[in-house]
């Protein structure tokens, strides 16, 4: 296949999609149920037309297709809106939250890929070891358990029983820090148990997914055959047999790449780690329509990109997509 025309299919279907995401977008949070402009209020008794009032600064009271429009409009100029909740823009609100996501999303990404595709190509090498029983077991149980659920046990042994790390939180309340080491170093410490929870899911899962490749390449003619050159194990396993079975372990990394927000969420809500997925979790309370639109905006934007970036990656690693 031609590389110009493969390129160019993927990206316009790529591009299509966002399109229709964004449409989609619009009209996901507005068929939910409530009255963001009387959540706007604060409880108790308030003015006359108070409600109208929120309803006109955030263009509540214009029809559906004029709302659309000008969603259309501030999107294609990359003005999010303002925050119902926090009266601030919503670039401003998402901004804060983006770095601590890719902190603790990428962190857990690294590991639980290098871990689950180590223990997945070991398990599979030897396979029906004692190696390979125990990792395969802890593996399925790994990816079985809910996340939240694992990150609350968590919580309740190493913060609550034994005391060796926060409950919670990106940094401690209130606190100073004379250098920049040491704010980092506390950023640390408190990272050692989002993302252990975070990462914990997709180490059986990768694990999982390498072994059953892997064992798969493994019966394969030219396998047999590099043996039969007299190649050593090591160059069998790491020459042939790795290189072929990556091709499905790449596309769930970059599938959970761009799926990490709702991993993020769980993780994010339960420990209460300032990222995109706290807030998207607090906005869907609050009903606040800016922030939710950009939040899943993000995220299905993010889905469209791995994805693409995944096909480009394809016409590299697998030649059977140029044939």
């Amino acid at each position: 296949m031609d590389k110009r025309r493969y390129f160019l299919r993927k990206i316009a279907n790529a591009l299509l999609t966002i399109v229709v995401v964004i449409s989609f977008n619009f009209i996901l949070f507005r068929i939910l149920p409530g009255d963001p402009a009387r959540l706007l209020l604060p409880k108790g008794r308030f003015q006359a037309g108070a409600i109208e009032k929120q309803r006109k600064i955030f263009r509540l009271d214009k029809p559906l297709y004029e709302q659309f429009v000008f969603y259309w409009w501030d999107t294609l100029n990359l003005e999010l809106g303002f925050s119902f909740k926090e009266k601030r823009p919503v670039a401003e609100v998402v901004g804060e939250r983006i770095w601590p996501t890719i902190l603790l999303a990428g962190t857990g990404t690294i590991i639980a890929t290098l871990v689950g595709y180590t223990t997945g190509v070991f398990a599979a090498w030897r396979r029906n070891s004692k190696y390979d029983v125990l990792t395969t077991n802890a593996g399925m149980f790994f990816y079985s358990m809910p996340t939240f659920w694992f990150a609350l046990i968590c919580i309740m042994i190493f913060s609550v029983q034994l005391g060796w790390f926060p409950v919670g939180r990106m940094l401690e309340p209130g606190a100073t820090f004379d250098h920049w080491y040491q704010q980092a170093a506390s950023v640390l410490y408190h990272m050692i148990l989002p993302v252990s929870t975070f990462a914990i899911a997709y180490v059986g899962e990768y694990h999982l997914i390498m072994r059953s490749s892997l064992t798969g390449v493994m019966k394969e003619d030219y396998v047999l055959t590099a043996r039969a050159k007299g190649l050593s194990e090591n160059k069998v396993l790491w020459g042939h047999v790795v290189p072929n079975a990556m091709l499905p372990t790449v596309t769930i990394v970059m599938m959970n790449l761009g799926f990490v927000m709702s991993g993020t969420i769980l993780t994010e809500s339960v420990f209460n780690w300032p990222g995109l997925g706290l807030l998207a979790y607090e906005s869907m309370l609050n009903r606040d329509y800016p922030v939710m639109q950009a939040v899943f905006l993000i995220a299905a934007v993010a889905v469209i990109l791995a994805n693409l970036v995944a096909d480009i990656m394809y016409y590299y690693l697998d030649p059977r997509v140029k044939a």
